[in-house]
């Protein structure tokens, strides 16, 4: 089956605003030494899809530092390949419009370009589907019940600010879709959660956005799904493995430190037979650990120098723990630096921070104490 992929870059920048103020959230750290967008490209080519369309937005710099031309993920192919595609606006109309906010909106913006599929079926997904699944069985099952849309969703139980995040579906026994409530603001319990992998002919999706230009349609789930599902097969597709949900700061903490915590997890995303997660290659040298250095239950990127004492913390690339310094439940992405003495708890240091020597930080888990790039404190 030919499959073409199309990757949304920005649609949830504002769930996690204090790491996406300077990049896109495709390009959120993750997991010791991913970003958000690493899980979503894996997924495509794991399941053989060689041609993938990642539509940006704004602060798109670092995504395409981090892609580059796609070689690590076999995708730098004189045919097909990755290609990002920038938000197009044209000189004469500058003014008077603004960058889309929806993904149809994004969807109607590349028109142009998506016009020349030439693959039978398209898969669309947003950057931040932290999951190691395989898109074939989507697209068998949205083939076998002969659907009009299918959408992958997972049984899952929500808090109210987890809920005002997603789209929950409501469906009759046979798996197709009676109901759906986008961000609703009172929700507490048991849903089928959309994890936004969306399979559809690429005939019927161009015929999606060629309606919404006419009639000027601007939600994918208002605007197609809620208005359609009566007189189309939209259906779901269930989901029963591992999926993290992160819908804001502090559920950006609890998912990465699931990776320490939770086996199950750790082995759903990075244990999965002929499904590896691949991301940006860096020849950086071995972590050195001195010998007065303590490390416990923690994930340690290569690159790093630890001489002091770090328990249930993740460590990104080029990490520097000075001596007699305690870091416990943090995460330290790239190039942190921390000098003599310095005390951290419940902290999320982003890329390029400095602490000083003696200092004491700390947060808790439900509001982790949040450090800006390339700060100094």
């Amino acid at each position: 089956m030919a499959v073409t992929g199309i990757i949304f870059s920005n649609m949830h920048d504002a769930n996690i605003p204090q790491l996406t103020r300077v990049r896109t959230l495709a390009s959120v750290p993750f997991g010791c030494r991913y970003r958000f967008v690493d899980f979503t490209l894996s997924n495509m080519v794991n399941s053989n899809i060689n041609n993938v369309y990642i539509i940006a937005h704004n602060n798109y710099q670092s995504l395409m530092s981090h892609i580059g031309s796609g070689k690590d993920w076999d995708l730098a192919r004189r045919f097909g390949g990755i290609k990002i595609l920038p938000p197009f606006i044209s000189a004469f109309d500058a003014r008077e419009r603004t960058l889309y906010t929806s993904r149809l909106e994004a969807l109607k913006s590349v028109y142009n370009t998506l016009r020349h599929i030439q693959d039978e079926y398209v898969i669309m997904s947003d950057c931040d589907v932290i999951c190691n699944v395989d898109l074939n069985d989507i697209l068998r099952d949205h083939i076998a019940n002969g659907a009009d849309i299918t959408i992958a969703v997972k049984r899952m139980r929500l808090t109210p600010e987890q809920a005002r995040s997603n789209v929950l579906f409501k469906t009759d026994e046979s798996g197709r879709i009676t109901d759906v409530k986008a961000n609703p603001v009172q929700f507490s319990g048991e849903a089928n959660v959309s994890l936004n992998i969306v399979a559809v002919r690429t005939e019927y999706l161009l015929e999606i956005i060629r309606d919404a230009v006419t009639y000027n349609y601007t939600s994918f789930t208002r605007d197609i799904i809620r208005r359609r599902m009566g007189k189309m097969n939209y259906r779901v597709y269930n989901y029963d493995g591992y999926f993290a949900c992160v819908s804001s700061l502090a559920d950006y903490y609890r998912c990465n430190m699931e990776l320490i915590t939770n086996q199950y997890a750790r082995e759903s995303l990075f244990r999965m037979k002929d499904r590896p997660v691949y991301t940006k290659v860096r020849n950086s040298s071995p972590t050195y650990y001195s010998p007065d250095s303590s490390v416990k239950n923690s994930l340690i990127a290569d690159g790093c120098v630890v001489e002091g004492t770090v328990e249930n913390s993740i460590l990104f690339r080029g990490v520097k723990i000075g001596r007699k310094c305690t870091v416990s439940n943090c995460i330290l992405m790239q190039d942190t630096f921390l000098g003599e003495g310095v005390c951290l708890k419940y902290v999320i240091s982003d890329k390029n921070a400095v602490v000083r020597d003696g200092r004491m930080l700390a947060g808790c888990e439900e509001q982790p104490y949040y450090i800006d790039k390339g700060k100094m404190l």
